[in-house]
């Protein structure tokens, strides 16, 4: 039952995360600048862990725990945000969205290193579709240097991010870990709001998609991949995830008209086959073994 409750709170997080590009392309339309867009979505979510830590009366974390969870909120969550945002600046959204999605191959590689974790044939498959998925859906369309390079940094500090993570959240909860990275990732980028200058949003229009960043965005998703992270492992979660692409290609469909092509479909078929392929095997391995 945990496997399976984790496999469910990542493909939330990743039809949540899914949302991000979609919430963002409306607030880039409407005037904010990437660091008042980043201070704005941490800070709201902070606000919104706060109140949820309070009325669960869960203790603030402390010590050790408490710089490491600064540490991925400051550096690794804040760092991966500007990446990904300043690559679509510079490179098309496809090709972001494919280099994006090389984290799962460096969390993987990162964990075989580190972790020690078992290489098995079926994973190492899973993995090898997910990716070829991710590529497919994302139908890359070139794109400058400057925005390859912030891609591939994205999916660098991402893998490190939930290398890092899944050690963490073995001693405090989802709730307060998301307060503590989302707290710390406000401060660096009001900081750098203060060095910048605000720009907030123009219309009501422009708010209730900030408001859509901060708690299907950021809240749901974040809260929900470190629990499902705690649960099933970071190789795991990554794989999962990658359902993100397929949500935002068939939002962009549905709310922007972008022409689905068949290669686009099959990409996403594929990611569904590796998703498949994965969940039943963490809900085998869940199960008593058979004499």
């Amino acid at each position: 039952m945990k496997r399976l409750t984790g496999i469910l709170l990542i493909i939330v997080s990743a039809a949540a995360f899914g949302t991000l590009a979609i919430f963002g392309k409306f607030l880039y339309a409407d005037g904010l600048d990437t660091f008042t867009l980043l201070f704005l979505r941490f800070l709201f979510a902070a606000s919104v862990m706060t109140l949820i830590l309070v009325l669960r009366r869960e203790p603030f974390p402390r010590g050790h725990v408490l710089a490491q969870l600064i540490g991925m909120g400051a550096l690794g969550y804040a760092g991966q945000s500007f990446s990904y945002l300043s690559a679509i600046k510079y490179a098309s959204a496809g090709l972001v969205a494919l280099l994006l999605y090389l984290y799962p191959m460096f969390v993987f590689i990162l964990s075989v290193i580190f972790l020690r974790e078992k290489v098995t044939w079926l994973k190492a498959l899973a993995l090898t579709l997910a990716l070829t998925g991710a590529a497919l859906t994302a139908n890359p369309q070139g794109g400058q240097m400057l925005g390859i390079f912030y891609a591939i940094l994205a999916a660098v500090i991402y893998s490190v991010y939930i290398i890092v993570g899944a050690g963490v959240m073995k001693q405090v909860s989802a709730i307060q870990s998301s307060l503590v990275i989302f707290t710390s990732a406000a401060a660096v980028y009001g900081t750098l709001t203060l060095v910048n200058g605000a720009h907030f949003p123009q219309s009501s229009s422009g708010w209730w998609s900030l408001a859509g960043i901060v708690i299907v965005a950021t809240v749901i998703p974040v809260t929900a991949f470190l629990a499902g992270l705690e649960r099933i492992g970071p190789t795991n979660a990554s794989l999962l995830s990658t359902l993100e692409p397929v949500v935002t290609v068939l939002l962009a469909a549905w709310l922007f008209g972008e022409h689905l092509a068949p290669i686009t479909l099959f990409g996403g078929a594929l990611i569904l086959v590796a998703v498949a392929m994965l969940t039943r095997n963490e809900m085998g391995q869940g199960q008593p073994q058979k004499n």
